[in-house]
């Protein structure tokens, strides 16, 4: 068994801005675990555990479902938090795109059949950037610094090619390995 996931890689220069944006938070957000940069990603779909015979037909229904999805350009704007500021659990940088909805939706239609349940919750596009270990953790200083980030413009990310990882939970941190990469708009004249 092994744990995987779908997930959509964000443009280096973007993720740098990103890290930037952590090191100056670093001071005011206190009893976070920062998620390394080389780990910040847009999960599409989580899987789960699965065994190493399904990665194949995984990755042949995303490939027939995602060959005439468009190539698409999300956005990265703004630091918020998940579920509240006053109780933060996760701290995140928005993604905006026309696009990104329906993107998890083909993903999450295309793996049903296969034996993967459709998400109860409305897709929210984000970068987890941070998790708190506590859940009573939010001061004014964290409202402040997060007020500051709110509408900041980290920039454009093409969204080429959806990539299936596998996972593994370390003390450390997660390790993320690429088992297969599946093209978007294969169909589509270049």
């Amino acid at each position: 068994m092994l744990r995987a996931f779908i997930a959509v890689e964000i443009a280096p220069d973007i993720i740098s801005r990103i890290a930037a944006a952590i090191d100056q938070l670093r001071p005011a957000v206190k009893g976070i675990r920062w998620v390394a940069p080389a780990n910040i990603h847009l999960t599409v779909k989580f899987l789960g555990n699965i065994e190493e015979s399904q990665i194949e037909p995984i990755c042949q229904a995303l490939t027939e479902a995602l060959r005439p999805f468009p190539r698409c350009t999300i956005n990265a704007k703004g630091l918020g938090v998940f579920p509240s500021v006053k109780r933060p659990r996760v701290l995140w940088v928005g993604l905006h795109g026309s696009q990104l909805i329906s993107l998890a939706v083909k993903v999450a239609s295309a793996l049903a059949p296969l034996g993967f349940m459709l998400e109860e919750r409305t897709f929210t596009p984000h970068l987890t950037i941070g998790r708190w270990r506590q859940t009573d953790r939010a001061d004014r200083s964290f409202e402040q610094a997060l007020g500051k980030w709110r509408d900041f413009e980290f920039g454009p990310s093409p969204v080429d090619e959806v990539i299936l990882f596998q996972s593994v939970l370390k003390p450390t941190g997660a390790i993320y390995t690429r088992l297969n990469v599946i093209a978007l708009g294969r169909d589509q004249a270049s």
